[in-house]
């Protein structure tokens, strides 16, 4: 009987590795234009074509399971099942046996122009030595492409998924490199400072942080981020300017990107997550009562709850304590006593508008010192690179001479602590000195925030309102019922403030010659080297908002 009257009927099989192959070449059309060819030549009538646009297990190739299942329905008429190559069925010898064996199984026949496809012996051992070939070419392909992106990693370039904030850009000389998305990446930028100079305290702030941005990228149809999403933007050295790749052996370096950070305020953040865990912020905070567990019971100094309470006509919001041993348990404050009594408070943290003036130029004496210290440092961070590179000179000799493994692995572990600490001092000599803009607009928004703290709070935006709480105050405000707050702990600033306040002298822009009215601190060196730090921090905390200095 021949091939004709057994077959009459095929269905052609056509795959290429992604869908980029697909979108841009014309790999797909190709092979059906071949198999149609054989088709024509063989006299079968073609009846379906099903193609595949990725790689990977049999099972999760759709147009395998689709051939399937239609050879699975015309099991008894006897199929041929055209491939253009052996390649395009599978690139590995086991898929590609189970898989031959799956269409046997169906009723349908393997047949291609390229390879005649039989079940003696010798066809079998062409058809598994054609099959193992294209599987190394395969793994070799893939060797060959992990050795280039490592070589190209080790020169500084990332070779891998772009992080959010970042897009590939065909540059001259150099390929494709990252540079800044905007706005994505100016986002991220205060996002990560944000959360190194503690103005998120938690993971869970930073994420609700980049929720609340529309034109930020989410993971969920619901418009929110997925927990491993915020843990790779607060670990990823990327964002530093800087890359590592461990399982490549690859240890930090200078990345050819920009960074949206500097290294210094990646470390910092590094050591917020593995210091201490700070308490998680409550899912419950919410606009409607921005005090909520910041003002304790001045009775039981356990955090105050918050509620709507119905009465006839409309709701009523109160905070109250709910400690079941404390003598106000149930009794409810109305919020607008408890937040306009607050306000009171913030508004006397505020310094009086003729002792303000002094200040700023007090604030501004203490900068300039800052700045030529920060210069004068300098000349001691070469001395301590010449110190580094000594150390890591005396520990590779070690490292030759040693025979322990585990002595060997100990000074590795040394060594890339040292290369890393010479990266921060490398980055810290080639920072230019701050601008004495950037420094001053830092300064005034730090000094605005404490001319007017209570504009902060009537921001519109829950987060500021948040923020006053960690700028102003150094603990929670204990409140009683009958007597109001209790006398508050502020942060140094405003410690500051209210001690010049309380000497009643004006302070003095002298230079060198010391600063009066200022108890305890006597001089500009203590108060540059005690304020200044605080206050710059402070001012990188105050969400960039434009506040207005008494006039």
């Amino acid at each position: 009987m021949n091939n004709k009257k057994e077959i009459e009927n095929a269905v052609i099989y056509c795959r290429v590795s992604s869908k980029k192959q697909k979108d841009e070449g014309h790999g797909l059309d190709s092979q059906e234009t071949r198999c149609r060819e054989y088709a024509r030549f063989k006299d079968y009538k073609v009846t379906e074509v099903f193609t595949d646009d990725i790689t990977g297990k049999l099972e999760t190739r759709p147009g395998i399971k689709a051939m399937l299942s239609y050879l699975r329905q015309f099991r008894g008429e006897g199929y041929a099942v055209i491939i253009d190559d052996i390649s395009r069925l599978a690139r590995n010898v086991e898929a590609h046996i189970k898989l031959r064996a799956a269409i046997a199984s169906v009723g349908g026949k393997l047949e291609s122009p390229s390879i005649e496809f039989g079940d003696d012996s010798d066809s079998i051992l062409v058809e598994n030595l054609l099959a193992s070939v294209s599987q190394h070419q395969r793994e070799k392909n893939g060797e060959q492409v992990v050795n280039r992106m490592r070589a190209r990693t080790m020169n500084g370039y990332w070779t891998f998924q772009k992080p959010k904030g970042y897009k590939y850009v065909q540059t001259k000389g150099e390929g494709k490199i990252l540079v800044r998305d905007e706005p994505v990446a100016s986002i991220v930028q205060e996002a990560l400072e944000g959360f190194a100079h503690g103005r998120f305290q938690t993971q869970a702030e930073f994420k609700r942080f980049l929720e609340s941005h529309p034109l930020f990228p989410k993971d969920l149809p619901n418009g929110e981020l997925r927990p491993q999403t915020i843990v790779r933007i607060l670990t990823k050295s990327l964002y530093a300017g800087y890359l590592e790749v461990p399982n490549w052996n690859i240890s930090l370096r200078k990345a050819k990107h920009p960074g949206l950070i500097d290294l210094a305020t990646y470390e910092k953040i590094q050591e917020r997550l593995n210091s201490k865990a700070q308490a998680p912020a409550r899912k419950d905070l919410n606009e409607d009562f921005p005090l909520r567990g910041f003002v304790t019971c001045g009775d039981c100094d356990a955090p105050l709850k918050s509620c709507w309470s119905k009465g006839k006509y409309k709701r009523y919001p109160y905070y109250l304590c709910q400690t079941k041993s404390c003598a106000s348990y149930g009794k409810s404050i109305p919020r607008d006593k408890l937040e306009g009594e607050f306000e009171t408070v913030l508004h006397g943290l505020a310094p009086a508008k003729s002792l303000f003036a002094h200040v700023k130029a007090l604030f501004y004496d203490a900068r300039d010192q800052h700045i030529t210290q920060t210069k004068a440092a300098g000349t001691h961070m070469k001395v301590e690179l010449r110190k580094l590179d000594k150390q890591i000179g005396q520990l590779l000799d070690r490292i030759v001479e040693a025979t322990s493994s585990s002595v060997i692995a100990a000074y590795e572990r040394r060594i890339e602590t040292l290369e890393k600490d010479k990266l921060l001092l490398q980055e810290k000599l080639a920072e230019k000195p701050v601008p004495e803009r950037t420094y001053d607009d830092i300064l005034e928004l730090s000094l605005s925030f404490l001319a007017n703290p209570w504009k902060l709070w009537h921001s519109e935006q829950f987060e500021h309102k948040r923020a006053v709480l960690k700028l102003a105050f150094a603990e929670r405000l204990a409140y009683c019922r009958n007597q109001g707050y209790r006398t508050p702990k502020t942060t140094l600033p405003f410690k500051v403030l209210k001690s010049l306040s309380a000497d009643g002298k004006r302070p003095e822009s002298t230079g060198n010659k010391g600063v009066q009215g200022l108890s305890p601190l006597a001089a500009p060196s203590s108060t540059a080297s005690t304020l200044d730090p605080s206050l710059l921090q402070f001012g990188k905390m105050v969400p960039q908002e434009r506040l207005e200095l008494p006039t």
